[in-house]
């Protein structure tokens, strides 16, 4: 346990410092409230890109853990299956994967077909891996324009500020650092809310992708081993 005489040696210090940052917090805010009608909206604009890429991240991140797990659950199934039956009767509740596409496709092919053609159940099943990797890729190229965009959003307003704080220092009665100063730091908060908003796009981008690529590759490894059990069921059944 925490001893009373310690709570109240650290206690005066810990006010301290919540005032400092309040008053921190404080300033900043002042800081982009007196900022010019440019760099405000130049921070709307990096406002807007952020709140998107952040919504894009989340929306990422439920659908490809979704796909990612379906599609284990749908493997480990069609692992334990013997006959095509199997795997129409166990598919229902793997909807939400990638893999259950293209075995749909595969089974609707089948269907078409009064004899047996892999190469055109092959070409559909890849059509259907394209059609879901597209799919998954749905809004990358805003989380992508967004890691490449913000960073010179940004550092426009941070020199149009600055070259609106010079102006002002020609009208000033006193030519020094101060100022300047106020200006100045108007100005780098716009190059600071740019790599704010950059940063988390380009490493969500750069994470999505990633998952992408494993279920591109899980897409096609999946579609050679349904061929290969398309063609065993058709020699059972022959």
């Amino acid at each position: 346990m925490v001893s009373s005489e310690f709570l109240s040696a650290i206690l005066p210090a810990i006010i301290l410092l919540q005032d400092q940052a309040a008053e921190k917090s404080g300033s900043l805010v002042d800081l982009i409230f007196r900022a010019s009608p440019i760099a405000k909206i130049v921070l709307l604009i990096l406002l807007i890109f952020s709140i998107v890429s952040w919504s894009i991240i989340f929306s990422k991140a439920r659908t490809t853990k979704r796909a990612q797990d379906q599609s284990r659950k749908f493997l480990e199934m069609f692992e334990s299956s013997q006959r095509w039956a199997d795997l129409q009767a166990g598919i229902t509740p793997f909807n939400q994967s990638p893999l259950s596409a293209i075995f749909l496709s595969a089974q609707a092919e089948l269907q078409k077909q009064h004899r047996l053609n892999l190469e055109a159940v092959q070409r559909v099943m890849q059509g259907a891996a394209i059609r879901e990797t597209t799919k998954l890729e749905d809004s990358m190229g805003w989380l992508a324009s967004t890691a490449s965009a913000s960073p010179f959003i940004g550092l426009f307003g941070t020199v149009v500020g600055i070259i609106i704080a010079f102006q002002g220092l020609t009208q000033a009665t006193t030519a020094s650092i101060q100022a300047v100063a106020p200006g100045i730091a108007e100005a780098l908060v716009a190059t600071a809310a740019g790599i704010a908003a950059a940063v988390p796009a380009v490493l969500a981008y750069n994470h999505y992708l990633n998952r992408i690529k494993i279920l591109a590759a899980e897409m096609d490894i999946f579609s050679l081993r349904l061929l290969n059990f398309i063609e065993r069921e058709s020699e059972t059944q022959g």
